[in-house]
């Protein structure tokens, strides 16, 4: 800030001063200098009383004194030269968001980790979806294959359920296709051959003479199987009312060969069938 003797003079006093005289000699008022030099009367006063902090800034205060002095026919450029302009420090700008770099590090990194991620979670679906187009299916034709002839849905405990009471529950062991494909209705009739038929849902063991299972699991309604009779040593079969058994073309009475709904006998190789021995 400039002080009130900052253009003062060594002889004749200060510039406020010889304004002042001036400005009177030439019988002029405050008022009219104001109004020929278009400024507020204050700051003639300002001026005149040397109160140059309240003007503002040194170069603009020495135009106002340069264009006072032309006014009042007064010379005052040997004491404006002389007076150095104080100069403004410019204002240091504070940012108030400013933001770490550890932190312009972090958002930075999380978005590009957040974007690969999305990148990544489309694109590879869409990669293995091209690359293995027919995986789906084959896994599920290999499903269907391991499921028994019957009716899909069928629980293991509905098997337990069909055998009889005083035998043990077989094991839950996957249940096998057929080894032994049907026959053609003509073929079964021209041989000896033993033929089941079904209109309902029946549990079915049919165990060969090698020992292995020829057929065990669930069989629904309109499903036929046939077999010959060297092949079989013993048929059990649950829900015998829904079961229609042919030996040789001839229907089989099952009441001799049945407990609780359930027929067990066995098959011999002239295909004379006898009941199971417990």
């Amino acid at each position: 800030m400039m002080q009130s003797n900052e253009f003062a003079t060594e002889v004749g006093g200060s510039c406020g001063a010889r304004l002042k005289q001036a400005r009177e000699t030439a019988g002029l008022s405050i008022e009219d200098v104001a109004a020929r030099l278009k400024m507020p009367s204050r700051v003639v006063r300002s001026l005149e009383s040397d109160d140059i902090a309240s003007l503002g800034a040194p170069v603009f205060v020495r135009g106002q004194l340069r264009s006072y002095a032309r006014l009042v026919g007064i010379d005052l450029e040997s004491q404006l030269s002389g007076t150095p302009v104080a100069s403004t420090a410019p204002s240091e700008l504070v940012s108030h968001t400013h933001t770490p770099r550890y932190r312009r590090v972090f958002e930075q990194t999380t978005r590009r980790a957040v974007y690969i991620v999305m990148t990544a979670a489309i694109a590879v679906p869409i990669w293995i979806a091209t690359r293995h187009p027919n995986s789906n299916s084959t896994v599920q034709s290999l499903d269907m294959a391991a499921l028994p002839a019957g009716p899909a849905g069928a629980a293991p405990s509905q098997t337990g359920a069909a055998a009889p009471a005083d035998s043990t529950p077989p094991q839950r062991t996957p249940l096998i296709a057929s080894m032994t494909p049907p026959l053609p209705q003509a073929q079964a009739q021209a041989a000896k051959t033993l033929n089941l038929k079904f209109s309902g849902d029946s549990w079915v063991q049919i165990v060969g003479t090698d020992g292995s299972k020829l057929e065990e699991g669930i069989l629904g309604a309109g499903q036929e199987r046939s077999y010959t009779p060297g092949d079989v040593a013993s048929v059990r079969l649950g829900n015998i009312s829904a079961v229609e058994v042919r030996n040789a073309g001839q229907p089989v009475d099952l009441a001799p060969f049945s407990r609780a709904n359930v027929a067990r006998f066995t098959l011999s190789s002239d295909g004379s069938l006898a009941p199971v021995s417990d």
